[in-house]
């Protein structure tokens, strides 16, 4: 009898884990080994189980998906993880791809493509969701924000008005308005408040 793939499932909801559980149950091929809460609960439960997949959620409370994951990795180099999300960011993704994740699936596609993901990553493939591929593709030849552009959206996002960020960041309001208006021009905003929201949605800022 093939031995079957062994699975740690990480995320804070519980409703998640149970769906998961639920759709892993009438596999012969794959078994839930382990659950895990937070980052914290995933490095020590990799530790004491060993997973061949690792299925980690990339916004947890304590530790987040991508530390724990780096935590993972820097003891056993071979791990395989997957990062699930609900966040389609084209950042998170490359974020999530540079520090070694095998794979980054959508939470709202489990149903359709968990399985095929956990067998292919086992198989020693990558595997993006066709949504994240898509986002990667249409930012990737984009103009990213500098790093002072992100200090200012950062600010943006928390409320702040243009006088407060220069005198946090140090710089004439001026200094502001320009990196505001380039936020804007590159980020394809409306204005302030939408370009904080495309921010936190392509993982460019945390929420």
């Amino acid at each position: 009898m093939i031995n079957p793939i062994r699975i740690l499932a990480v995320d804070d909801h519980t409703l998640l884990r149970r769906g998961i559980a639920a759709i892993l149950a009438s596999e012969p091929d794959i078994s839930l080994v382990a659950e895990a809460s937070n980052g914290r609960e995933a490095v020590d439960q990799h530790r004491t189980h060993r997973p061949d997949i690792t299925l980690m959620d990339l916004q947890m409370p304590e530790m987040n998906g991508l530390d724990a994951m780096v935590a993972i990795l820097a003891e056993f180099p071979d791990a395989r993880i997957i990062m699930l999300t609900t966040y389609v960011g084209d950042v998170q993704v490359l974020r999530a791809m540079r520090v070694g994740a095998r794979g980054y699936l959508l939470k709202t596609l489990l149903d359709k493509e968990l399985l095929e993901t956990i067998r292919a990553v086992h198989a020693g493939r990558k595997m993006l969701s066709a949504e994240a591929s898509y986002e990667l593709a249409e930012h990737a030849t984009s103009d990213g924000l500098t790093p002072a552009e992100i200090d200012v959206l950062r600010l943006i996002a928390a409320g702040h008005a243009n006088k407060q960020i220069a005198g946090q960041l140090s710089i004439t309001e001026d200094s502001v308005k320009g990196r505001v208006k380039n936020i804007l021009s590159k980020l394809g905003a409306a204005d302030r408040t939408h370009a904080a929201m495309i921010g936190v949605r392509r993982g460019i800022i945390q929420s």
